[in-house]
């Protein structure tokens, strides 16, 4: 049994607010998502610079590119996984000890990739330990978001539901500015003989300190009021996942479609783009990183921004305006990506900016497209499903189609993924006044 989409889910939580803790609850689901993407991106910005070399044999320099950004791409093929295993007692058992769950899988694999011996010590038995870790790294992020958004949003007032579930989508910047400000930091202070010998890993075990911060605040909070509801009228579905696929296909479908353009544009503005900086522009890694370190500041920014345009003007708008911005990205991204240092700085401001706008609204409109008893599954694997089809093999395809047809096919495929994601939210109704 569940209820229509929108009725009991994200009827807004104002009444219940002050027995649960607003603040600590956006807090605690900033912080998790924060430390679950600085967990993931430390791999890809390692994939970018050392993954290969390290875990891959010399003989074939020239498949190492390629071979790390397919392990970095294991994760996403992990996620959809994550989202039913934990979207299943999210749904069953309740939001907030799953999160905690899913927080301890990510950690516990970033931390053994920090000790993991490379191809030199361990011969050809280190490239599958690290793709089995970056499997689970996979498992613990498809569990993450969906839970992080609805403790969010089945918290928040009517009205405000883009707003709070925006903090959740301020910790991949975040996340993505402490990996890339520690990577850099390493390289300016030790050298890059030192980091690409094992100062790289220092990043993957600082991921055990800031799990445990984590796992403080998710212990800390109160299961959210939509989920007891849920409980007290004993509507929870027995399988969430078969109800999701057999009642609620089209917003599956229109999820993990309208996400597409998203993941595109941030790992071909970070993962293959580092790869290409470096390796072809021949930027320095830390010039590189400090790029990064600038131009992830205007996803941040615009996060907010799309989230308070959201709640004003819907969802359905925003997001077909980022879209449209993200295919002109696409469109400058040869000459910008292939011109001096500042080109490249203004595309990777551009693109993550681009970014920034299409990521705050999902945050709202995934769990609204789904009811209570199934918003953990259902908004999980919108997700992620997206993240396979827009980022799983975003750096390779990037770096295949450069290799192929040079940088107009690359800005050819991130139009592509615009346009995918244009109709896809052209074809849902408006979900702000579910």
């Amino acid at each position: 049994m569940a209820e229509t989409p929108g009725t009991t889910a994200l009827a807004g939580g104002g009444a219940a607010q002050a027995s649960v803790g607003v603040g600590r609850i956006v807090l605690a689901s900033l912080v998790g998502t924060t430390i679950e993407f600085y967990d993931f991106y430390i791999y890809g910005t390692a994939a970018a610079l050392v993954i290969g070399q390290t875990f891959f044999p010399q003989s074939a320099p020239g498949s190492q590119a390629l071979n790390a950004f397919l392990t970095f791409g294991i994760a996403f093929l992990a996620r959809p996984v994550g989202s039913v295993l934990f979207g299943h007692f999210g749904d069953r058992i309740g939001r907030k000890s799953t999160l905690v769950a899913s927080m301890l899988v990510m950690g516990l694999s970033t931390t053994l990739i920090g000790i993991l011996p490379g191809y030199a010590q361990a011969g050809v038995l280190a490239p599958w330990l690290l793709c089995l870790l970056r499997f689970g790294q996979g498992v613990g992020l498809g569990g993450e978001w969906g839970g992080a958004a609805l403790l969010a949003t089945e918290n928040a007032p009517r009205g405000r539901r883009a707003w709070f579930g925006m903090f959740p989508q301020l910790g991949p910047p975040l996340g993505f500015f402490m990996a890339n400000g520690l990577f850099l930091a390493l390289l300016l202070g030790l050298g890059e003989e030192s980091f690409v010998a094992w100062a790289w890993r220092i990043p993957f075990l600082i991921s055990a300190v800031l799990v445990a911060i984590g796992l403080y605040l998710r212990t800390s909070i109160s299961e959210t009021p939509a989920f007891r509801e849920t409980l007290a009228r004993n509507e929870r579905v027995r399988v969430p996942l078969l109800d999701v696929l057999a009642d609620h296909w089209l917003p599956l479908i229109q999820g993990s479609l309208s996400i597409v353009v998203c993941y595109a544009l941030f790992y071909i503005s970070t993962v293959f783009a580092l790869g290409y900086g470096v390796n072809v522009q021949h930027i320095p890694r830390t010039n590189f990183l400090g790029m990064l370190c600038v131009a992830v500041l205007f996803m941040a920014a615009a996060t907010p921004l799309s989230a308070a345009l959201a709640d004003r003007f819907g969802r359905r708008p925003v997001l077909l305006g980022a879209s449209v911005l993200a295919a002109l990205v696409g469109f400058a991204l040869p000459s910008l990506l292939s011109g001096g240092a500042m080109e490249t700085l203004l595309f990777l401001s551009l693109a993550l900016g681009a970014m920034g706008l299409t990521f705050a609204p999902l945050g709202a409109l995934l769990p609204e497209l789904f009811p209570t008893a199934v918003a953990y599954t259902g908004a999980s694997s919108a997700y992620n499903l997206g993240g396979i089809l827009g980022a799983s093999l975003a750096p390779y395809l990037a770096q295949l189609l450069l290799e192929r047809g040079g940088l107009p096919w690359v800005g050819d495929y991130l139009i592509l993924a615009a346009t995918i994601s244009f109709l896809s939210v052209l074809s849902m109704k408006e979900t702000r006044k579910a």
